[in-house]
């Protein structure tokens, strides 16, 4: 596709970003006489996203930062243990073990929600679990993709339709976001895989009614290039059903190529359409996904996958939950973008059970992941020769 066609997508397509708002209260004294305005009652934080089954602690902390404003302080403290058959070796060139247990999440998170000039930082370690793809602790993952402070971003509100956001942004690609806490599932899926998760940028949001628009210049999968442009929008329907669409594409060349940045996707084009029904209690997400790699001689092969998920999420009650996740993918040309070797394909299924009382949560989670056409030694194993791998999750933490 040339960089006219990625010109127009990325300015036809846009993000909708859910803006949370504060209840006022508006009590009367018991003895009649009118009463000063209640000062806006705590929310639940706006940034990060948290798609449930987990609910955000709905009565942060706040604090007086003097000329700053009020700020709301949330975080996630959680850990995690996990079993995996046929462990392979992963990129430092060590071999993963059957059994790991480590922090899931140890983040603090700030935000300023109020007034023309309100910001959002997330700050502290993390782990990035996916299926089909070696396990990594959370120091490792810490260190080797976007650090102590993997988002945050000044954000300018000239009137509640518009906002500008400048920083480390949460991309506008997918159906899944980037930490645990926030998702369904414990782990990312195979077509996360293929998706950027942080970028480093300048991100325009627009609002009006039922339409919700994005676009932003960004550096792509964190490349540090600045030549990604990317968009979304969406349209929620009056029964709260939703459907969008998702783009970004590589208007220039980005030869880094780091553990956070895979050089083919970055220099590709992803595109989503996704849609999200509600009925009471579930809620069921199907996703459609295409991304493409271009033949650049030095820096990356040509190649494609399409692929296909479905999200879902059955509330019990208040405290129970269950998810699941069911996915397919397929590669085709030379530039191995799913790890497996050329023309393979992909497929998985995720189980996870959800218990929430207050701050408090626990998580366990089954998820089967299978190959098909891969090459010997780029597969699971020791030897890379195994084309299944199971794996069970148990997941325990507070969001306060």
């Amino acid at each position: 596709m040339t960089k006219l066609k990625l010109l127009l997508c990325a300015g036809s397509a846009g993000v909708g970003l859910l803006l949370a708002g504060s209840a006022l209260a508006d009590d009367q004294p018991a003895g009649g006489s009118a009463a000063a305005p209640a000062a806006p009652q705590p929310t639940p934080m706006p940034y990060p996203s948290v798609a449930g089954p987990l609910v955000a602690n709905g009565s942060p902390a706040t604090f007086d930062a003097g000329p700053i404003g009020k700020v709301m302080v949330d975080g996630v403290v959680s850990g995690f243990a996990l079993w995996q058959s046929h462990p392979a070796f992963d990129a430092f060139g060590n071999h993963n073990k059957d059994f790991y247990g480590d922090f899931s999440n140890a983040q603090i998170i700030l935000n300023k929600t109020d007034g023309p000039i309100q910001f959002y930082l997330q700050v502290g370690a993390y782990d990035l679990p996916s299926l089909g793809t070696p396990y990594y602790k959370a120091k490792t993952i810490t260190d080797n993709t976007y650090g102590y402070a993997p988002q945050g971003f000044i954000k300018l509100v000239p009137n509640s339709n518009l906002n500008v956001m400048v920083g480390a942004l949460p991309t506008l690609i997918g159906d899944e976001y980037t930490f645990s806490f926030e998702n369904y599932d414990i782990q990312r899926g195979l077509l996360w895989n293929q998706e950027p998760a942080v970028s480093k940028g300048v991100q325009v949001n627009y609002t009006n009614g039922p339409w919700a628009i994005s676009g932003a210049v960004t550096d792509g999968y964190y490349s540090d290039t600045y030549t990604a442009l990317s968009g979304l929008i969406t349209y929620t329907f009056k029964n709260t059903d939703a459907l969008t669409f998702a783009a970004e594409g590589n208007a220039g060349t980005a030869r880094t190529a780091t553990f956070a940045t895979p050089v083919q996707q970055n220099n590709g084009q992803i595109y989503n359409l996704i849609f999200t029904h509600n009925m009471g209690p579930l809620t069921i997400s199907p996703y459609l996904q295409y991304n493409s790699s271009p033949n650049i001689p030095g820096v990356s092969f040509s190649g494609d996958t399409i692929g296909f998920a479905v999200l879902a999420k059955y509330q019990f009650n208040p405290h129970w939950s269950l998810a699941g996740r069911v996915e397919y993918i397929k590669s085709h040309g030379a530039a191995n973008l799913l790890g497996y070797g050329v023309d393979s394909d992909a497929w998985s299924i995720t189980v996870t059970p959800t218990y929430q009382q207050g701050i408090f949560f626990v998580r366990g989670e089954f998820s089967y992941t299978g190959v098909g056409g891969g090459t010997p030694g780029l597969m699971f194993g020791t030897f890379g020769t195994d084309d299944t791998q199971a794996r069970l999750l148990a997941e325990a933490g507070v969001m306060f």
